[in-house]
């Protein structure tokens, strides 16, 4: 049974700092790409990042371009998405989900397994 297990979401001030996790199980964590989505209260989910299976493209929303980075620890079969200078309309539930195949993804339809999310919050 695959699992993705996401942490790190929180509570944070403007210009502060988070880092996500998703840790997964029950795959073979090398054979799948990897993103992370966000929803919003009254929103559509939206991309936020993605990386391909060996760690080496990664593609971010151009709203979170250069202060988000996204990497993958293949051993830990984990992926982070580390969030720097957080504005408050980053605060939404964090997904992570994970697509077979070598590329990057960045539709939701295009995923085959997902997290249950964690939430972020920023405060002005």
């Amino acid at each position: 049974q695959v699992q993705l297990v996401e942490s790190g979401g929180g509570l944070v001030q403007t210009g502060g700092s988070l880092r996500l996790s998703c840790a997964a199980s029950g795959l073979t964590f090398t054979n799948y790409a990897m993103g992370w989505f966000r929803q919003a209260p009254g929103k559509e989910r939206e991309f936020v990042s993605t990386i391909s299976w060996g760690g080496g493209i990664t593609y971010y929303a151009d709203s979170v371009k250069g202060r988000f980075t996204i990497s993958r620890d293949n051993a830990k079969n984990t992926v982070y998405l580390q969030m720097n200078s957080l504005k408050v309309e980053d605060a939404a539930v964090y997904y992570c989900a994970a697509r077979n195949g070598d590329g990057t993804y960045r539709l939701s339809i295009q995923y085959d397994y997902w997290g249950q999310g964690t939430q972020v919050t920023v405060s002005s």
